[in-house]
């Protein structure tokens, strides 16, 4: 199993004729992807790669069940599209663009929650369940290379840097149930503890590894999550970024999520939580996978 993404998950694309989705369907629908329709104002009645595409969401449900969007839309944008989408009742979001004004964020979240939608995002790079699906620009042309099916569940807040997690497990000859970047950005849909409670009923992911950053109280939630016994599975974590406590004045760095402030958001804090909580915690990048075979029963 997977969880959020397989073979069977319908996608529409928001923003389907634009360069960077003409760049990508392709190598989606490779991998599996079963996109079935996209959506282009002013466009309706286009093809890309064969999917045909809608001038509306609303247009595109009303002849195409979707289970989720993909937005490949300018952060100015997003708002507006994202609004769409749930107010066409698509219950399911995936904000790749960076940089979305923060009030806009709040509104679409706001509204997502109230109408029951899951947002992805935004500035997430993309999800993908090895051998099964990919959305986004996770794996770029060659997924096969960085990722491989298997037991083992990541999410993290950079998307280059959980990709490179899942590459150094593939490489180490450990697959993946599912690959979820959640965005750096300080407002986003889904968090750590939003998706470890997915992680947790899914029977294929027996551990999970977690990429975190400096800032919010992402990480200190996900360890009150795993305390509280909602997530019981073992869970491997790094959190970088523990220079930023030393310094005199402090530099701006990463994501606009990386804000510190009193003491929350602090990866040293982070990380004491999260060993007091029961997950094993990596200082240096090359004790993950060393973790992940721990974990998994392995020496």
């Amino acid at each position: 199993m997977s969880i959020l993404l397989d073979g069977r998950t319908r996608v529409l694309v928001q923003g389907a004729t634009g360069g960077e989705a003409r760049r990508l369907i392709p190598t989606m629908t490779a991998y599996g992807t079963r996109i079935v329709a996209g959506v282009s104002p002013g466009k309706g009645g286009e093809r890309v790669e064969g999917i045909p595409v809608y001038g509306s969401v609303a247009e595109a449900v009303k002849e195409h069940a979707v289970d989720l969007s993909l937005l490949f839309i300018p952060a100015r944008f997003a708002k507006a599209a994202a609004l769409e989408a749930i107010e066409a009742g698509v219950p399911a979001l995936h904000i790749l663009a960076e940089g979305v004004p923060h009030h806009d964020a709040s509104e679409v979240l706001t509204r997502a929650k109230g109408a029951g939608a899951f947002v992805i995002g935004p500035n997430s790079q993309g999800m993908i369940s090895p051998g099964k699906a990919k959305v986004g620009g996770t794996g770029g042309e060659v997924p096969q290379l960085m990722f491989r099916p298997g037991p083992v569940g990541v999410v993290s807040r950079s998307g280059g840097m959980g990709a490179e997690i899942c590459l150094f497990l593939t490489r180490a000859g450990i697959g993946q149930s599912t690959y979820v970047a959640i965005g750096g950005d300080l407002l986003i849909g889904a968090d750590f503890v939003d998706l470890l409670a997915l992680f947790e009923k899914d029977p294929e992911t027996r551990c999970v590894v977690m990429f975190g950053e400096p800032g919010t109280g992402r990480e200190e939630e996900a360890a009150e999550f795993i305390r509280s016994g909602g997530f019981t599975k073992p869970l491997v974590a790094m959190i970088p970024g523990e220079f930023m406590e030393t310094m005199a004045t402090p530099a701006p760095v990463s994501h606009t999520g990386a804000l510190v402030e009193r003491g929350v958001g602090a990866p040293s804090m982070k990380k004491r939580l999260l060993r007091e909580a029961g997950a094993m915690v990596a200082e240096r990048f090359s004790e993950i996978v060393p973790l992940v075979r721990r974990a998994l029963g392995g020496s």
